[in-house]
């Protein structure tokens, strides 16, 4: 083994990211939440703590087994042991840090511990060769759920995925600002993508308001919004991609949402983009339109497990009963949503999830409810991305695999009778 001697450099971010991972798996926080944790250190060693433990998260499974391999005791899943190995495994996988590093990091986390087991584990794993696990297994509870509803491919697809931090998806206001924009790769109207994991602020065109960022498949439920719909209310609208997208495309917005911080956001994004909407802090379970909209667009909240490759915590986080707790307050927001679409008017749901029970089954049961409504079949916006059967978009993982993947997603367009 390396010596120690001197190696204390990088420590700091190593205990933060210890907290942020104990935050997310112990206490169920988001990795935005999670990483307060890393407060008061240099935006780098900051940066570095984050990037760790969502490494960690990427591959945890597979992690586990490895540690499990190279010790006669298994260690208690929140053991410290466990943690800090996690830890110092995921910086050789993800990251490609030098065995001399981990071992010099590791170590004092463990100080008054099990030092001299989490050095042996480490020598032994690192001696042997530690597999690149560019497949990683994600948690078995969500590969059993998933294989159910959407079939082994996805699976394999899903697990191709969550090894690399995705792609960086930009959504522009207009075609030609969209051309002005030297960079990336556009997949469609409006759009472009690039291989860029860095400051936003710092792209060409950030302070001009010329963008926002945006996943694709984030994008797709707005453009279900019908062109001739004039006044259009973003319900759930924070934090605003959707509402800008409309705001672009000419229609009259109203964006309401219930946190009042997240729609202070969304103003500054609309200011720094030169665009208009009204907003209005309300929570939708008891807001009342004070008159019909011609389109009402519900991107309702969710377990978001269709963000995983973006944030992998929502693995360990959207536990079953999260996604039928979400499932109840979806088809309570869809139900007020549907009275606030004048006749012949359109509404759009849509879901960041994975879930056939956000998506597929809240609007089945929907339309067995409210016969006044229809399925208005979705057009095939995105190459790779075709509508289902029923009309409905649903973006899977492996979609589009090669331009770099889409979010899970799931959006339908509906039509109320006139």
């Amino acid at each position: 083994m390396p010596s120690l001697e001197g190696q204390n450099e990088g420590v700091p971010a190593r205990k933060a990211a210890l907290r942020i991972l104990d935050a997310v798996l112990r206490r169920g926080q988001t990795m935005d939440n999670a990483a307060q944790a890393a407060r008061g250190l240099p935006p780098p060693d900051a940066a570095l703590a984050s990037a760790i433990a969502g490494e960690t998260l990427r591959r945890l499974p597979d992690l586990d087994d490895l540690i499990d391999g190279a010790t006669r005791q298994r260690l208690a899943d929140d053991a410290k042991a466990r943690m800090v190995l996690r830890l110092a495994l995921a910086q050789k996988v993800g990251l490609g840090t030098p065995d001399h590093a981990l071992v010099a990091t590791a170590l004092p986390l463990v100080d008054g511990g099990p030092r001299r087991l989490v050095h042996g584990v480490l020598g032994t794993l690192l001696r042997k060769g530690l597999p690149a696990l560019d497949a990683p297994r994600l948690p078995a509870a969500v590969e059993d759920r998933w294989r159910a509803a959407w079939g082994s491919e996805v699976v394999e697809a899903a697990r191709r995925a969550i090894a690399h931090r995705p792609p960086l998806d930009l959504s522009f206001a207009s075609d030609d600002m969209r051309k002005e924009f030297a960079e990336g790769r556009s997949l469609a109207p409006r759009h472009c993508r690039l291989d860029h994991h860095g400051a936003v602020t710092d792209l060409a065109g950030y302070e001009a308001g010329k963008w926002w960022v945006q996943d694709l498949a984030a994008s797709l439920p707005a453009r279900l919004i019908p062109s001739g719909a004039k006044r259009v209310l973003d319900a759930c609208a924070a934090p605003g991609g959707k509402t800008m997208q409309l705001a672009a495309a000419g229609h009259e917005v109203t964006a309401l949402d219930r946190s009042e911080s997240r729609l202070t956001r969304l103003s500054e994004n609309l200011a720094r983009t030169g665009l208009n909407a009204e907003t209005v802090v309300a929570d939708a379970l008891d807001w009342e339109a004070p008159e019909p909209f011609d389109a009402v667009l519900l991107d309702a909240p969710c377990s978001a497990t269709g963000t995983f490759r973006r944030h992998p915590e929502v693995l360990y986080r959207a536990r079953p009963a999260i996604i039928e707790q979400s499932a109840e307050l979806q088809s309570r927001l869809l139900s007020r949503a549907a009275n606030w679409v004048k006749p012949g008017g359109g509404l759009v749901y849509a879901v960041c999830s994975l879930e056939p029970t956000e998506g597929e089954q809240r609007i089945e049961a929907f339309l067995a409810e409210r016969s006044d409504y229809r399925i208005e079949p979705a057009a095939a916006l995105v190459g790779g991305v075709t509508p289902h059967a029923r009309g409905w978009l649903r973006v899977l993982p492996g979609m589009l695999e090669a331009e770099g993947g889409l979010d899970g997603f799931f959006t339908a367009q509906l039509v109320r009778a006139p």
